[in-house]
């Protein structure tokens, strides 16, 4: 009797051995998320005030240091350093990170440099020690997913498990920065994946809980912001949701002048100025003079770095005149283009955090004086606010949810957070097609899916298809048979299995030789491609184009059932993927 035929698949190590991996994997991006903070911390102290030391604080203003108004020109200094490091070593260091995460797994198969952490770690925290408008998000997302693509090559594994322990990494570093492990499992879900099943999901979960472990074993157990509660009254919160709806309008317009805005000024710099060193010196230096004359007008630099700081500020109700925060709004965009357009490296999590948190503010402290009695809280409206910029300029609508709840642990925010969501990232797509990691790429013309589908076609079985009919003979027949039969194809076996396939139409074209035979066997010239009834479509199709055969022997317990050729089952898979994406 005739085995089980399989085509040949790429061998993938076992689920547990992923899964323990994955473990490791988080825990290298806790512990590189904390390096980082540590590299930031040096970098900034000795940048910014001319001392050494590893302590830093991001959620307190950074004060005047030892080079007084000479501070406006360290970050232009500071510049030269990191192209020199990123031009030299990884150019794909530069800018936000995350674009180049989701080309690696849509385009290089999962492959990154391993140069890459450590040029970006360093790149970095330069770029945001030196007061950069950037945050340190988009490089550990990039860090981790580079030690993932590492792991994935140690192991030698194949391309869709080398996916999943990049997006595994990435979102182990983001869970680890900002103590959010759900928040870091959706973003790979929604950014980083390819796919959405337990082979992916079950290391990407692990991965994300051990790094958010670490994170909080060597950064402490707290949230990112820590706020007084939000009363919102059950009765008031239903009132005040065409209020959020409408701060949903305005968190979308802000997005898409946030990506356009960004790339525009990309091209700008990239137009004028030809030399990376001196371009990039020239926006910093801009970014440089603006937190130099704020400090001296204000108090605090207040765009320099992450910016959490003036987040707090915000959220605290400590900033109450709207010109101000909308004001900060506008400066802190145009510094985050400056410092990305011109060349940096970092991450645009934050500036969108910081410029949803003062939009937010300042809309919430009009409602509240136009409607004292809706008992309005305007950190409430900042933090969906928050959400609402992130879910537009990134795409990633239920991360930023989830991480801002996760930031903040109030859950009174979340409904009314969940409508700014959807309306800013419904009418961000509307206004600007691209999210701004996407857009990068597709200026590349490297397009990445805008959805993750049913993948029904790649577990559909050639047992869906209408084989064509083919006659079975041992190798000891006489080939005088083949004259009684009218089927396609002849299928030779011999010690129950397949040593040959014959087609009619080449039967016919070497008469001579058939007549001149003694034995069916002695026409076969090579081994045929052999599939079981249940081998998914998918991989018979890749069989047939390893071994650059037309068509496959179909079996079904143990007897040959038939015939597939290679257009028959492309159109197969052509029709499930359109009936998909209608």
């Amino acid at each position: 009797m005739i085995g089980s035929f399989r085509s040949r698949r790429a061998v993938w190590i076992r689920p547990w051995r992923i899964s323990l991996f994955a473990i490791v994997l988080g825990a290298i991006a806790g512990a590189g998320a904390y390096g980082f903070r540590v590299l930031i911390a040096v970098c900034h102290n000795l940048l910014l005030l001319g001392r050494l030391s590893a302590s830093y604080d991001t959620n307190l203003h950074t004060p005047m240091g030892l080079w007084g108004i000479g501070v406006a020109i360290v970050p232009a200094i500071a510049a030269l350093f990191v192209v020199f490091v990123v031009k030299h070593w990884a150019p794909e260091a530069k800018g936000h990170g995350v674009p180049e995460v989701m080309d690696a797994i849509h385009y290089e198969g999962g492959a990154i440099r391993p140069i890459v952490a450590a040029v970006k770690s360093v790149a970095s925290a330069i770029s945001i020690g030196s007061g950069g408008s950037v945050g340190r998000e988009g490089p550990i997302i990039q860090i981790g997913a580079a030690f993932g693509s590492w792991a994935g090559r140690l192991l030698r594994v194949p391309h869709w498990q080398r996916i999943t322990l990049v997006a595994a990494g990435g979102g182990a570093g983001i869970a680890a920065t900002f103590n959010t492990p759900i928040g870091g499992v959706l973003f790979a879900v929604e950014v980083l994946l390819h796919e959405v099943s337990v082979r992916t999901l079950v290391p990407v979960t692990l991965a994300t809980a051990t790094a958010t472990f670490v994170g909080r074993w060597l950064f402490g157990n707290h949230p990112a912001f820590v706020i007084p509660p939000i009363h919102m009254p059950a009765v008031a919160s239903i009132v005040l949701l065409p209020a959020y709806a409408g701060l949903g309008v305005i968190c979308a317009a802000a997005a898409a002048l946030f990506i356009r805005g960004l790339y525009w000024m990309e091209d700008l710099f990239e137009a004028r100025i030809r030399n990376a060193y001196l371009r990039h010196a020239i926006g910093m230096l801009g970014v440089g003079i603006t937190m130099t004359i704020l400090a001296l007008t204000s108090g605090h630099y207040f765009v320099e770095g992450v910016g959490y700081a003036t987040i707090l500020d915000v959220l605290e109700g400590a900033i109450p005149a709207i010109g101000m925060l909308l004001a900060l709004f506008a400066l802190k965009l145009l510094t985050t283009a400056w410092t990305l357009g011109s060349g940096a490296s970092g991450g645009i999590f934050s500036p969108a955090l910081f410029m949803g948190a003062v939009l937010g503010g300042a809309y919430g402290i009009a409602l509240d004086a136009l409607f004292p009695g809706l008992h309005l809280a305007p950190t409430a409206l900042a933090l969906a606010g928050m959400a609402g910029v992130v879910a537009g300029s990134t795409g990633a609508a239920l991360t930023a949810i989830v991480m801002i709840f996760e930031m903040t642990l109030d859950y009174s925010i979340v409904l009314p957070m969940t409508l700014t969501v959807a309306v800013a990232h419904g009418l961000r797509q509307r206004l600007v097609r691209d999210s701004i990691y996407t857009m990068k790429l597709t200026r590349r013309g490297h397009v990445i899916p805008g959805a993750l589908h049913a993948t029904t076609y790649l577990v559909r079985p050639v047992s869906g298809l209408d084989l064509v009919p083919t006659l079975t003979l041992p190798a000891d027949a006489s080939p005088s048979l083949l004259a009684k039969t009218n089927e396609a194809f002849v299928a030779i076996v011999d010690d129950d299995q397949v040593i040959g396939l014959l087609s009619r139409a080449r039967l016919a074209a070497r008469a001579d030789r058939v007549r001149s035979a003694e034995r069916i066997g002695d026409l076969v010239e090579e081994v045929p491609v052999t599939v079981s009834w249940e081998t998914p479509l998918v991989d018979a199709l890749a069989e047939l184009r390893r071994t650059q055969k037309t068509h496959a022997v179909v079996i079904r317990h143990g007897a040959v059932e038939g015939v597939i050729a290679q257009p028959q089952i492309a159109d197969a898979l052509v029709d499930e993927m359109l009936a998909v994406g209608e």
